[in-house]
C-alpha cells in the first residue's frame, strides 16, 4: 500500500510539473506606434523596425504583403511562427504556427517559452520605434 501511494503522489506531481508549462497563446493587439519625434512615423519606418527588432533576436523576418510580416524562430527543434500586422500608427503580433510547443487549438495553450518570446519581440519593437 505504501509503495502505491508513493507512485500515487510521484505520477500526480509530474502531471501537474508537466501542467505548468502550458499558457494560453500570447498575442498583441493593436499596439500603438510611439515614436521619439514630433513628425508621424510612415509605415515603411514601422516596417523597418520591426524586422530589426525580429532580427536581432534572432527571429527570421519576412514581408509577405504590405502591412504583414511573417515571423519565425527557430530554438533547438522548436519553432514558433508569428504574424505582425501593422500600419504607421498601431501594430499586432498573432500566433500562426509552431512545431514542438505544444499548441493545443481546443483550448488556445501553448509552452509557456512561446509567450516570453512573443513578449521579448514586442520590446525590442517599442525599443526600435522609439529610435526614430
Amino acid at each position: 500500500m505504501k509503495k502505491f501511494t508513493m507512485v500515487l503522489v510521484a505520477t500526480l506531481a509530474t502531471l501537474f510539473f508537466v501542467g505548468c508549462t502550458a499558457a494560453p497563446v500570447y498575442n498583441v493587439n493593436n499596439n500603438t506606434v510611439s515614436v521619439n519625434r514630433t513628425s508621424k512615423a510612415t509605415i515603411k519606418d514601422v516596417e523597418k523596425a520591426i524586422i530589426q527588432a525580429g532580427g536581432s533576436l534572432g527571429w527570421v523576418m519576412k514581408k509577405t504583403a504590405e502591412g504583414k510580416i511573417q515571423g519565425v524562430l527557430t530554438l533547438r527543434k522548436h519553432v514558433a511562427t508569428v504574424l505582425v500586422t501593422y500600419n504607421a500608427n498601431e501594430y499586432s503580433i498573432t500566433y500562426l504556427d509552431s512545431s514542438n510547443l505544444d499548441y493545443n487549438p481546443a483550448e488556445n495553450t501553448i509552452h509557456k517559452n512561446y509567450n516570453g518570446w512573443v513578449q521579448n519581440l514586442n520590446k525590442s519593437i517599442q525599443v526600435q520605434l522609439s529610435m526614430l
